[in-house]
């Protein structure tokens, strides 16, 4: 069986690809909405390859304490080389899920980039980060809002579904329906308010990225996309095919977002 691990311990190559234009992009966005100062403690949960915990390490200095948390030991390998070249030897890196891990002591900010609705189950999930911060500690998230990744990913469903054609019974992945729970500001200042969240700020900050047909393809490999992808080489090639002929000469990704910082009460 699949899981969202091995998913991102097998696509780590790919994701990385994306770290220039998005993942590194927002990282800092999200660090910047989080107003960290030095000397302050950070979780960064669902880490990934450091996006966040590279910028956020540097803010907060040399004697703080930074935990860096994901499932994917291949994302987190990179993380922790770009901590090593950059001389952070502040930050712990660990392989567990997040919806569960503890630490020993309260942080001052909690960050999740892109990673909420990966828990096994978010309202659970954003709870228990909530426990892990100090009274007035604060969360700093980001999230893709409505209408990101189209017309990208109803194409790529659209090639899968005609070389699968049993996916399209198949009951919509959670991770999907729980990005869906908090893909606008309403909905995402709703949820966190009944997750015991005060003082929240949501801001949608739009990007767009220029896509080449490798640079398309790795966001498949490196992504959730690759649940949708058949296990054979033939069948993943013919997708690969027909999904760029689809996707045309000159596709830009809609990675438009939403930043939200929380306080805990």
């Amino acid at each position: 069986m699949t899981t969202v691990g091995n998913l991102f311990d097998d696509g780590a190559e790919h994701f990385e690809r994306f770290a220039p234009a998005l993942w590194n992009t927002m990282g800092n966005a999200v660090v910047a909405a989080a107003d960290l100062h030095v000397g302050q403690s950070v979780l960064d949960a669902c880490c990934g390859s450091g996006a966040s915990t590279i910028p956020a390490a540097q803010v907060v200095g040399p004697d703080a304490r930074i935990d860096a948390v994901d499932l994917s030991a291949e994302l987190l390998a990179l993380a922790a080389a770009k901590a090593n070249a950059l001389g952070l030897d502040a930050v712990s890196f660990t392989e567990a899920d997040v919806s569960v891990w503890t630490s020993d002591e309260a942080y001052d900010a909690v960050l999740c980039c892109y990673g909420l609705f990966f828990l096994p189950d978010m309202a659970d999930g954003v709870r228990h980060l909530a426990s892990q911060l100090r009274s007035g500690g604060k969360l700093a998230i980001s999230t893709w809002q409505e209408g990101a990744h189209e017309p990208f990913a109803s194409l790529l469903q659209e090639v899968c579904f005609e070389e699968q054609p049993g996916l399209r019974d198949a009951p919509v992945p959670k991770p999907i329906r729980q990005m869906a729970q908090i893909s606008s500001v309403g909905k995402l200042q709703a949820f966190l308010e009944t997750a015991g969240f005060t003082s929240i700020e949501v801001h949608v900050a739009p990007l767009q990225i220029p896509l080449d047909s490798d640079l398309a393809w790795a966001l498949v490999l490196g992504t959730g996309y690759r649940f949708l992808l058949p296990p054979d080489a033939g069948s993943r090639e013919r997708v690969r095919d027909r999904f760029l002929e689809k996707l045309g000469s000159q596709p830009t990704l809609n990675a438009d977002s939403l930043i939200a910082v929380a306080i805990r009460q």
